[in-house]
């Protein structure tokens, strides 16, 4: 039996007068929507561009064509079950998001229900005999949740299999293993694996050009770190410069344990830029992503000494959560900080700033973690996210405005640089959270330095130096700017920064009492980290950089060089990075 009211006082798309106007992408999805007329339909679209809407829009117009006579949403997290159905009711279609497996008390005056991906594995059989007994349109948000655990993909193909139409949406391409999402198309690729096939695209590239999506400038932060290990041994390494897999990790464990001063060095970097928006935006917020409940306490606690304000705090998926995150959302507080949940689908469209402060980096996630600062309200809206300078960060980041598709069984390229390192750091984050390593590594000494700016695959800033004007001008960017603009305002900001580079270097001649050895040896210093920026922005190995600038330079190897033939490498150098 259904469990709606079918009653001719539904206001169907009439409703949709005092709602938002659809946008172009949104038109030109439905059209493909209704041309397909097909039981599935795949929609990726990026972070903040409206699938709700969208989807909205299609349950709409099919219970107006009675096509369907009831609405299930599928959502990853209790929270968002609210949010859908605030959404819906916006334009007439009114979910419940109570407990999806209790029929009893629930009014007929509701078109649906919203339930989370557990709750359908928890209760099956009941939503399989509930899509049975009246058609229905199942939508299911992010659907690459499907893929989390084998029960929930299970569960929702059983339970799903006899409904009229399915409505897959996702924020961004998704890969999985060899087991494929139930509802979701595949097609042979020329080597054998599948690769799956949306109905509609709508990626973030295409989204910053129509204005949907605000620009994003990411600021990377490196630093000296020292931990000892749980054997007794003293590392030392500094973020940023090339390690092997194990010190990366090392390395990017300690500079988030909130015992070093790495973090509170980039909450306040951070808080400096909010204020700096805050200037042209008064209402915009903060978010500070963390790996585990004790990390989130301890950030918020410094965030409230640099502030002067308690900031929000949202440590689990439950009631009160979704109730603090509602209030951050309407209110003007600076800063929430949270434990992933904040990272997907939900929505605060007043984030701007936020810092990247966990352990986790398959693309998957550091994309929907981005997508919370992207929402646009008007244009000119600028989004920041601070995050430490690890190689796969880098990497995802640089890749933002380009497409991956969901790919089952795809061989690992030997090209793909960061191919190797994704696969085990994600497979890392899979099984082990960040506090499953306290006791593993004591942090000694985590220090933050102003490492670059990232703005559509360009660095900018680098060789800047650390708590100087060079940093105060990249986090003084203004607030609202076109995404052209932000390109020109970085690359003037480089060119001031540089100047004052060359400044400093003639002032700062080396002494003539100053040995030659110690002399060779500062300079071949800076030359090495020159090298190390100008390989990660090029994406070649640090032996390549060498070899071209002996190329260009002449002179012999490096350790041979003379000073002149080493300066010479190093104006070389700094002018790859000024143009790259």
């Amino acid at each position: 039996m259904p469990i709606h009211d079918l009653s001719p006082a539904f206001p169907g798309r009439a409703a949709w007068g005092t709602a938002a106007r659809l946008r172009a992408w949104q038109v030109e999805a439905l059209t493909r929507y209704r041309e397909l007329e097909s039981k599935d339909f795949l929609a990726v679209a990026t972070p903040g561009a409206g699938k709700t809407t969208f989807a909205l829009r299609v349950a709409t117009d099919l219970l107006e064509a009675r096509t369907i006579e009831q609405v299930i949403v599928v959502t990853p997290t209790e929270h968002l079950k609210v949010q859908w159905a605030d959404a819906a009711a916006k334009v007439g279609l009114h979910l419940d998001p109570g407990l999806g497996q209790q029929r009893r008390g629930r009014s007929r005056q509701y078109q649906g229900q919203a339930v989370t991906y557990a709750g359908v594995a928890a209760a099956t059989f009941a939503y399989e005999s509930r899509t049975a007994d009246a058609r229905t349109l199942v939508i299911f948000d992010e659907i690459h949740h499907a893929g989390d655990a084998l029960s929930w993909g299970e569960a929702i193909a059983q339970a799903f299999a006899l409904a009229t139409r399915r409505l897959s949406l996702t924020g961004t391409p998704f890969r999985s293993d060899a087991t494929p999402i139930p509802f979701v198309h595949y097609a042979e690729d020329g080597d054998g694996t599948r690769r799956s096939v949306p109905d509609y695209t709508y990626g973030y590239a295409e989204a910053l050009r129509d204005h949907v999506v605000r620009p994003v400038v990411f600021l990377a932060y490196g630093g000296p770190m020292r931990w000892k290990t749980r054997a007794g041994d003293e590392l030392a390494a500094n973020l940023g410069e090339p390690l092997t897999k194990d010190l990366t990790a090392q390395a990017w464990r300690t500079a988030l344990d909130p015992a070093g001063e790495w973090m509170p060095a980039v909450l306040q970097a951070a808080d400096r830029r909010l204020s700096e928006v805050r200037r042209q935006v008064p209402d915009a917020g903060g978010l500070v992503i963390a790996s585990d409940q004790r990390q989130a306490r301890a950030y918020a606690r410094a965030l409230g000494t640099i502030t002067g304000e308690k900031p929000t705090t949202v440590l689990s998926d439950d009631p009160g959560a979704s109730r603090r995150i509602e209030a951050f959302a309407e209110g003007t507080d600076r800063w929430m900080v949270a434990v992933r949940m904040v990272s997907e689908g939900v929505d605060v469209p007043r984030l701007a700033v936020g810092v990247y402060a966990t352990a986790t980096s398959t693309p998957l996630f550091f994309a929907q973690a981005v997508g919370r600062f992207v929402r646009s309200r008007r244009r000119g809206e600028l989004a920041s996210v601070f995050l430490p300078t690890v190689p796969i960060l880098l990497a995802h980041a640089g890749a933002l405005e380009r497409q991956r598709d969901h790919v089952l069984g795809r061989p690992q390229r030997s090209e793909d640089l960061w191919a190797e390192e994704e696969a085990l750091l994600a497979e890392a984050n899979r099984t082990r959270r960040m506090a499953d390593f306290e006791g593993e590594q004591e942090t000694l000494e985590a220090n933050a330095i102003f490492d670059h700016v990232l703005f559509d695959a360009q660095a900018y800033g680098i060789q800047a130096e650390p708590t100087s004007m060079d940093e105060a001008d990249y986090l003084g960017l203004p607030g609202l700017l076109e995404p052209e603009q932000v390109a020109t305002l970085l690359a003037d900001r480089q060119r001031r920064q540089l100047n004052r580079a060359s400044h400093r270097e003639k002032r700062e001649k080396v002494p003539a009492e100053v040995s030659l050895f110690r002399a060779l040896e500062g300079r071949r210093k800076e030359l090495n980290s020159l090298v190390s920026q100008v390989a990660r922005v090029r994406g070649v190995p640090h032996s390549h950089v060498h070899a071209g600038l002996r190329r260009e330079v002449g002179g012999p190897t490096l350790a041979q060089a003379t000073t002149e033939q080493v300066e010479a490498r190093i104006r070389l150098a700094r002018q790859w990075l000024a143009s790259a």
